[in-house]
């Protein structure tokens, strides 16, 4: 497996999502005022500003809402994977992601806009963080 970057520590507003990867959870917000769902996580709601949002746990599946494919990549942590696919997924929680989508293959043959995609925690050779990819349901 190849070793992204990982968290840095202490950082507030997205620990807790951090912790939830290392469970196998992809955790977003909600603002306690408007219910408005937030991610990437933040101290505040992004629509109205609250500062009170609860945490809860995504299943993990959505739909490509576009994506690019990365043909050559000289950035440490990146070069050995290759072609992949960069994209934005919707989540089915109301939330959009940017992410990767793990296919097996040619990636600019087997990803597709409107594809259903589940969420992944790639294990990183170094460092205590998985890392949140998708795959094709």
């Amino acid at each position: 497996m190849p070793n992204r970057p990982q968290p840095h520590f202490p950082e507030p507003d997205t620990q807790h999502y951090w912790e939830g990867v290392k469970q196998g959870e992809l955790r977003y917000q909600t603002c306690d005022a408007c219910s408005a769902v937030n991610f990437y996580p933040t101290a505040h709601c992004q629509k109205c500003g609250n500062l009170s949002l609860t945490w809860r746990q995504s299943r993990g599946e959505g739909t490509v809402y576009t994506f690019s494919v990365v043909m050559q990549n000289r950035i440490p942590g990146f070069q050995e994977l290759g072609a992949y696919a960069v994209a934005y997924v919707d989540l089915d929680e109301g939330f959009r992601m940017l992410t990767n989508v793990m296919v097996d293959g040619d990636p600019t043959q087997n990803v597709h806009i409107g594809q259903r995609v589940r969420v992944d925690f790639e294990k990183q050779d170094t460092g205590e963080y998985p890392i949140p990819v998708f795959r094709p349901i």
